[in-house]
């Protein structure tokens, strides 16, 4: 059986770190807020090139947070993507903000720039791009786009640990760039994590206090805030694993690399460009018979997942708040496979992949 993913696996080249880490941790007494937070949010910002990186709680809470920092009226509107996950959307309802939804380009699942300005308003505040699969979004036309109408741009990178755009890393293009480290991302960590890098020192302290119930000093509340922390434990495996994220990057994109070289044409494949530095967290195809494909490939001993299954309009969460069609993001929910493409396989692996799914074109 070939896994869509095997986190046991996947993290076994850094046990015996996670191991010594783990006891310095235990053994010290600090546990929230101590030195391998401080120590994870300087590489972290240095490996972004960012000025600041302040550790939270999940890659939900750093663009709740974001958004939370500049205190937005509520009812204004926040423009992203109609085929993102759930989270994104998720943090502009929960700050009282309206979400408006602008359909991807169909080649790169990323935010179309030349359908932003018709949803553009009076009431538009910000501009929320989210860099799907690992691959950025056309950042040089959002941030055209952001400054021509004074908005604000939170890019939701949780996707793209490592990933660049004519070479600037995702997550530095706008005011924050917000990321998670969900066990199964590029950068994982072993439990919820999440992290906003930004280049405005005052924007860095509004996030220091918001993350830590509104508090520079312990007792003393200067505004209203939360709890959202990232956990020294975690922060401590996480400095361990950003050591080895370009390797896992590398191979990632090996493997990316043998799947389009082989899989057949009948297949829609992830777009190529030379603008584009992709880390493949996801490796997406698509098919017209995605379901009979992936029982196929399940057939076959391959698993497979599917991000996403439902397209955000059509989440019964989302009734009331999403009107309207959008017929480009529900195509891509309803074609789109995600094939096996985690640290731990191999180049064996992904041949089988191909070799299966050329099968299926001629069972």
């Amino acid at each position: 059986m070939i896994e869509y993913e095997n986190l046991g696996k996947l993290n076994n080249p850094f046990f015996e770190e996670y191991q010594n880490s783990f006891s310095q941790t235990l053994q010290s007494g600090w546990y929230v807020l101590g030195n391998n937070v401080k120590n994870f949010e300087s590489e972290f910002a240095e490996y972004t090139k960012s000025k600041f990186c302040i550790g939270v709680a999940s890659g939900l809470d750093a663009l709740v947070l974001a958004l939370r920092a500049f205190s937005f009226k509520p009812g204004s509107e926040v423009i992203v993507p109609s085929n993102t996950y759930i989270a994104t959307i998720l943090s502009i309802v929960q700050c009282g903000l309206v979400p408006v939804l602008v359909e991807p380009d169909i080649l790169t699942y990323n935010i179309d720039p030349n359908k932003i300005e018709e949803k553009i308003s009076k009431k538009t505040v910000a501009i929320m791009p989210v860099h799907l699969y690992g691959k950025s979004c056309k950042m040089d036309l959002i941030v055209e786009i952001a400054k021509q109408y004074g908005l604000k741009i939170i890019e939701d990178a949780a996707q793209s640990h490592g990933a660049l755009f004519k070479g600037k890393m995702t997550g530095t293009f706008g005011e924050f760039g917000a990321f998670s480290f969900y066990p199964t991302k590029n950068l994982g960590a072993l439990g919820d994590a999440g992290a906003l890098t930004t280049g405005d020192s005052d924007l860095a302290k509004t996030i220091l206090r918001l993350r830590n119930y509104g508090s520079d000093v312990k007792y003393y509340n200067e505004i209203v805030g939360f709890n959202s922390r990232l956990d020294e434990i975690q922060a401590g495996f996480l400095s361990i694993k950003l050591k080895s994220l370009d390797d896992i990057n590398k191979h990632k994109r090996k493997l990316a690399g043998i799947y389009l070289a082989n899989i057949p044409s009948d297949y829609i494949l992830p777009v190529v460009d030379e603008d584009y530095f992709d880390v493949y967290h996801i490796f997406n195809i698509r098919h017209e018979q995605r379901d009979e494909l992936r029982s196929f490939l399940l057939d076959n001993g391959i698993k497979t997942e599917i991000h996403y299954p439902v397209s955000p309009n059509k989440q019964k969460a989302m009734q009331g708040i999403i009107f309207g069609e959008y017929p480009i993001s529900e195509e891509i929910h309803a074609t789109t496979l995600s094939l096996p493409v985690s640290y731990f396989h191999t180049e064996d692996d992904v041949m089988k992949v191909c070799e299966c799914l050329e099968r299926f074109l001629k069972k």
